[in-house]
C-alpha cells in the first residue's frame, strides 16, 4: 500500500512538472525586484538586485525577469537574509512569441495593396510601350507619304507641320511618361518586398530571447527579501580629470575627479548605489595550481616580443635593436593582459584555463627577472608608475543615489573634488620649442589615490590644453603643466664651432646663447633645459662643459638623475623689463674630446 502510494505520488509530481515546463509564456509569473546597487569594474560590472519574495512559507521557486543580454550566465549567485535559505541559483533563456496576428492582417492587406498597385504599374507601361509602337508606325507612314506626295508636287507644308508637330509631342509625352511609370515600379516592388520580409518575421511568431534567474528558497512566513548578484560585460569606467588653475599663484588648484563610465548592458539602473573599483572580480574560491617552470637552454627570445631565433642580448633582454625598456613595458602589458584572461575565464567557471593563463602571466613575470638586470629594473621604475600596477585595489563609493541609463555613448560622473596647494613656475625647453610653458608642483595630500587618465587643464575658466595625468598615491609629489604662456619667449643659438687636433685626438668646441624674453607684469621663476651629447657606452669619446656664466641648477634630483646623462638647467629668476635686447642670456660652451681616426655615425634619443 505504501509504495502504491508513494509511485502515485511521484507520478502526479512528474504530471505537476510536466505541464509546468509546457505552460505558455504569458503564465510564467515573475517576483517583483529592482537593482540596488552597481559595482562597475575596469571591464564588467557586478549588479545586484533586491527580490520581494511572497508571503508563502516553504519551498519556493521564483523567477527574476528579464535580466540584461549582457549577463555572464555562469556568475549568479543569490544571497538570502533571515528566514531565507537559499537553494539553487540558475540562468535560463526562454523564447517569448508575441500574439502578432494584428499585425500579420495588416502586413498581409498591405501586400495585396501592393500586388495591385504593381499591376496596374505594369499594365500602364505596356499601354504606354503600345502607344509608342504607334507614334513610331505613324511616323514611318508619314514619310512615306511625304516621299510620294513631294514627287507628285501635292505637299502641303501647314498640314505636314501639323503633323511632325504631332508626333514629336506624342513622343516626348510617352517618354516622360513612361519613366515616371518605371520609377513608380521599382519604388512599389521594395516596399512589397520590405512587407514580405516584416511577414515573414512577424509571422513566425518568436522575436525576442528572455533571461531569467530562477531561485530555489526556502523561507519562514512573511514577506522577505533576497539579492541576487550578477556579473555582466559591456560596462566599465576610466578616470579623467578637470583641473583649474588661478593666475594668482597662492590660489589652490581645483582637481574634479571624473569617471567615464560605459553602460552598454541593455538594463537600465535606475536610483542605484554606486561603486567604481580596479579591483577584478573573481568567482573562484580556490587558487591556481602551481605549474612547474620549464627553462630552456638555448638563444633567448622574450616571449611576444620577436621572433625565435633573431639576436638577442641576454644580460639586457634585448631584441634585435629594441630598448631595455620597451621589451620591460611589453612584458608588463603582456603579463596583465593574460591575468585578466586568467579572471575572465574563472568568472566563467573555466577553471583550467583559469590556472593556464595565470601560470603564463607569472612565467612572464619571471622571465623578466631573470634576464633584465637590477640597474635596468630600477631604470624601469620611471615608466612603470604610469601604468596599472596590479598591487592592491583602488574602490570609490559615489555619493547619494545615481542613475545609469544603458546607451551608447560614455557617462560622466563626479567621484570627488580636491584642493591642492601648488609651487608654479615655468619650464623653457628652447632645444625642442620655443614656446614656454607653465608648470605646478603639487603633492597628493588627499585620503584619494589618483589613477592614471586624460585630464583637461584650464587656467581660470580659460583652456589651455590636455595631458595625462600619472598614478598619484596618497602623500607623493607630482607636476602638471597648465599651457604656454605667450608673456614668455625663448630662443636658442650656435655662436661659434671650432675643431681642433690635440695630440692624437679631435676637440670639437661648441658656443651656445639662450635668450629669455619676459613681457609679464611680475618676475617668475622659470627652469631652462638644454643638453650636450652624452656617450656612455663608448669611451672613445668625451663630453665635457667648459664654461658658463650661468649656475647650473643644485636640486638634489636634478644633481642625482638628469646631470649624470648631461642634461643642463639652470634655475633663473626673469624680471618684468628683460625682454628684446635687455633678454636674460645664458652662455654655455661644451667640447667633445675623441680619437682623430673616429667618426661619429649617428645620434640618438632614448
Amino acid at each position: 500500500m505504501f509504495r502504491r502510494s508513494m509511485f502515485l505520488t511521484l507520478g502526479l509530481l512528474a504530471f505537476t512538472v510536466s505541464a509546468r515546463g509546457q505552460e505558455k509564456v504569458g503564465e510564467i509569473k515573475t517576483t517583483p525586484s529592482k537593482v540596488v546597487s552597481v559595482t562597475v569594474y575596469l571591464n564588467t560590472a557586478l549588479v545586484t538586485r533586491e527580490v520581494t519574495l511572497p508571503e508563502a512559507a516553504g519551498l519556493t521557486e521564483i523567477v527574476v525577469s528579464p535580466l540584461p543580454p549582457a549577463t555572464v550566465q555562469s556568475s549568479l549567485y543569490s544571497e538570502g537574509s533571515d528566514g531565507i535559505r537559499v537553494l539553487n541559483s540558475r540562468f535560463r533563456t526562454r523564447a517569448i512569441a508575441e500574439d502578432n496576428r494584428e499585425e500579420v492582417r495588416k502586413l498581409d492587406a498591405e501586400i495585396k495593396a501592393y500586388q495591385r498597385s504593381l499591376q496596374d504599374v505594369q499594365a500602364d507601361i505596356k499601354a504606354v510601350e503600345l502607344n509608342m509602337a504607334f507614334v513610331t508606325k505613324l511616323e514611318s507612314f508619314t514619310t512615306a507619304t511625304l516621299t510620294t506626295l513631294t514627287d507628285k508636287g501635292q505637299l502641303d507644308s501647314e498640314k505636314t507641320i501639323a503633323l511632325a508637330t504631332y508626333i514629336r509631342d506624342s513622343r516626348l509625352k510617352l517618354t516622360k511618361e513612361d519613366v515616371k511609370l518605371k520609377q513608380l515600379l521599382e519604388e512599389t516592388q521594395a516596399k512589397l518586398e520590405f512587407s514580405r520580409r516584416l511577414l515573414s518575421e512577424k509571422a513566425g511568431g518568436v522575436i525576442r530571447t528572455e533571461r531569467d534567474a530562477v531561485i530555489v528558497v526556502d523561507k519562514k512566513a512573511g514577506v522577505g527579501t533576497l539579492k541576487l548578484n550578477y556579473l555582466v560585460t559591456n560596462a566599465s569606467w576610466r578616470p579623467q580629470y578637470k583641473l583649474r588653475g588661478a593666475t594668482k599663484d597662492k590660489e589652490p588648484v581645483s582637481v574634479e575627479y571624473l569617471a567615464a563610465v560605459t553602460q552598454q548592458t541593455g538594463e537600465d539602473w535606475n536610483n542605484i548605489s554606486l561603486v567604481l573599483s580596479t579591483a577584478q572580480p573573481l568567482l573562484n574560491s580556490a587558487p591556481p595550481d602551481l605549474r612547474t617552470l620549464e627553462v630552456a637552454i638555448g638563444p633567448t627570445h622574450v616571449p611576444g616580443a620577436g621572433d625565435p631565433g633573431k639576436p638577442t642580448s641576454i644580460g639586457g633582454a634585448l631584441v634585435a635593436g629594441r630598448r631595455d625598456d620597451a621589451v620591460y613595458k611589453e612584458l608588463q602589458e603582456k603579463s596583465r593582459d593574460l591575468r585578466q584572461q586568467s579572471g575572465e575565464s574563472y568568472n566563467l567557471k573555466k577553471e583550467k584555463d583559469g590556472g593556464k593563463f595565470a601560470n603564463e602571466a607569472a612565467a612572464l613575470d619571471q622571465f623578466r627577472d631573470l634576464l633584465v638586470t637590477h640597474e635596468q629594473l630600477v631604470k624601469a621604475d620611471s615608466f612603470e608608475s604610469g601604468i596599472a600596477s596590479d598591487g592592491p585595489s583602488v574602490t570609490y563609493r559615489l555619493k547619494g543615489k545615481l542613475s545609469l541609463p544603458s546607451r551608447s555613448d560614455e557617462q560622466t560622473l563626479e567621484i570627488t573634488k580636491l584642493d591642492l596647494a601648488p609651487k608654479f613656475y615655468y619650464k623653457a625647453v628652447p632645444v625642442l620649442t620655443p614656446h614656454v610653458y607653465r608648470l605646478a608642483d603639487m603633492a597628493n595630500n588627499t585620503d584619494f589615490i589618483l589613477l592614471p587618465g586624460e585630464a583637461t587643464m584650464y587656467m581660470d575658466s580659460d583652456f589651455v590644453g590636455q595631458t595625462k595625468m600619472p598614478l598619484v598615491a596618497i602623500g607623493k609629489p607630482f607636476t602638471v603643466g597648465f599651457g604656454v604662456d605667450p608673456q614668455l619667449q625663448v630662443q636658442r643659438k650656435l655662436l661659434d664651432k671650432t675643431r681642433v687636433t690635440q695630440g692624437g685626438n679631435q676637440v670639437i668646441t661648441f658656443k651656445y646663447r639662450i635668450l629669455l624674453s619676459s613681457y609679464k607684469t611680475i618676475p617668475v621663476d622659470v627652469q631652462v633645459w638644454d643638453r650636450m651629447p652624452h656617450a656612455e657606452a663608448m669611451q672613445t669619446i668625451a663630453t665635457t662643459l667648459t664654461k658658463g656664466e650661468s649656475e647650473l641648477s643644485k636640486d638634489p634630483l636634478y644633481v642625482r638623475d638628469e646631470k649624470p646623462k648631461n642634461l643642463l638647467r639652470w634655475d633663473v629668476k626673469v624680471d618684468p623689463k628683460q625682454n628684446s635686447e635687455k633678454a636674460l642670456s645664458i652662455d654655455y660652451e661644451f667640447k667633445m674630446e675623441l680619437d682623430r681616426n673616429v667618426t661619429i655615425g649617428s645620434f640618438g634619443t632614448k
